[in-house]
């Protein structure tokens, strides 16, 4: 007689016992299992040291604004307008895009000290040099790539190809999150998308888990959140309970943690549904602070953006990163820069404010930059450019970013350029050394922060990086 009982396989064992006595039992241990394993990738971890800030919230300008028309001042520059740039100064320079005509470019623009630090900057930012105190700018940042992808990849990986984890997706490997119903690391938009593209928040070879997740100000916060028309949220949690059993099954089978965080991400986007609504709807907050921000609720505006990530770091996201575009001024920059420092002036110091009047400023880091700055010369005298309105090129070495809060020290000016701004004079800072003393503010050594990929072991930094020890 030939037996209809054929030997189980791990599989078959799990998928006979969910239909018998045993389902119960079984599903309740596969659920625990699965759960401890999820959470461990996005639990709180401990940090290398003690840290100054606990989270972080990064302004990234798309397209990098003139930092000679901002926050570099350059009386010799303006004084040499209009001549020809030396070639001493041009030999072995590499430019993306300016023509033959290689003259000289002062800004049009006044420049004043601020505050007791006596901190210099452009008549374009008066809000921010209402605080200047609380900033720390660094005027000499270098990186290695010259055109928007790479160098947006670069500040954000370590690396100016795709592939390699975002910035923001480090800090959560390192750290975890610090919510249950929102996700570690989120993004922010006002206007289009940068040039590198959703790499600016992937979390490359690390767990999925750990990539940036995009809310919009504007119609559904998270797209794909809200239940399709007809469903209510008893029949979506019976969708997912299903869903779940047949991923854990399938976890139990194959071991792959990819697994383990879908799990958890359809878990964290139902807690999403009830969540994020409420975070998203700035009509909540007074109108005295809407106000301080110049905020508009239902708008989609980097001021709506700068009020929501003070939201977002008050319920314990870790990283918050807000990406405005329209920074690329080749051509114009006299009318298109002010109008640029006209949405963002007023609400990224209203972020200061606001966070260090509720207590938040020393334990949440603020960044302001670019993948790189602008040069000394002007663009568009030559070729088909409108020689009226001139702009300026790309610039990776020499460029301005500023600090403020998480432990950073207020007030500090770091490093000088030359007279014409287009060398670094004294206190080099590569985009690895800014990395590094991020992490350090952080609590986390960056080159103890690796992840083992193809037999190599990764960071951040890649293989240099040393702290800022004057900002700290």
């Amino acid at each position: 007689m030939t037996s209809h009982l054929q030997p189980l396989d791990r599989r078959g064992f799990f998928q006979q016992s969910g239909l018998g006595l045993g389902a119960l039992s079984l599903g309740t241990l596969l659920s625990e299992a699965t759960s401890a394993r999820a959470s461990s990738e996005t639990a709180t971890r401990r940090p290398h040291f003690v840290p100054r800030a606990k989270s972080v919230i990064y302004l990234h300008m798309i397209g990098a604004p003139s930092q000679l028309d901002l926050f570099d001042s350059k009386p010799e520059l303006a004084r040499r307008d209009g001549e020809a740039c030396p070639e001493s100064l041009l030999a072995g320079r590499r430019f993306a895009f300016i023509g033959d005509d290689k003259r000289l470019s002062g800004s049009r623009f006044k420049f004043a000290r601020h505050g007791d630090s006596g901190q210099e900057m452009s008549e374009l930012l008066p809000h921010l040099a209402a605080v200047a105190d609380e900033i720390s700018v660094i005027r000499t940042l270098h990186t290695e790539e010259i055109n928007h992808a790479p160098a947006q990849m670069f500040l954000h990986t370590g690396f100016g190809r795709g592939g390699r984890p975002s910035f923001g997706s480090w800090i959560t490997y390192g750290l975890g999150s610090e919510s249950m119903d929102l996700p570690a690391y989120v993004v922010l938009q006002s206007g289009p998308i940068g040039g590198a593209g959703t790499s600016l928040w992937s979390s490359g070879f690390l767990p999925s888990v750990q990539q940036g997740v995009p809310f919009r100000s504007q119609g559904d916060p998270v797209l794909f959140l809200s239940n399709p028309a007809g469903h209510q949220a008893t029949s979506r949690r019976r969708v997912l309970d299903a869903v779940g059993q047949l991923n854990q099954i399938e976890l139990a089978d194959v071991g792959d943690p990819e697994i383990a965080t879908r799990i958890s991400q359809y878990e964290m986007a139902f807690r999403m549904q009830s969540s994020v609504p409420e975070l998203m709807d700035i009509s909540r907050e007074t109108a005295a602070t809407q106000e301080l921000y110049g905020a508009q609720p239902g708008r989609a505006s980097f001021a709506n953006n700068c009020l929501l990530a003070r939201r977002l770091v008050e319920r314990g996201v870790r990283v918050v990163e807000l990406f405005d575009s329209d920074w690329d001024h080749h051509a114009d920059l006299a009318q298109r820069l002010p109008a640029k420092c006209r949405d963002v002036d007023k609400p990224m110091a209203a972020l200061i404010r606001d966070l260090k009047q509720r207590g938040l400023l020393d334990q949440t880091l603020v960044i302001w930059g670019s993948e790189f700055g602008r040069t000394p010369l002007a663009q568009g005298l030559s070729g088909d450019g409108d020689k009226t309105k001139p702009g300026r090129d790309h610039h990776k070495d020499a460029y301005t970013m500023w600090l403020a809060g998480g432990g950073v020290k207020p007030g500090v000016s770091y490093g000088q350029t030359d007279e014409l701004g287009f060398t670094i004079a004294a206190d080099p800072v590569h985009v690895h050394d800014l990395n590094a003393t991020v992490l350090n503010l952080l609590g986390l050594d960056h080159e103890r922060l690796t992840f083992k990929y193809q037999g190599r072991e990764f960071r951040l930094t890649d293989v240099q990086g040393q702290l800022l020890t004057r900002l700290l």
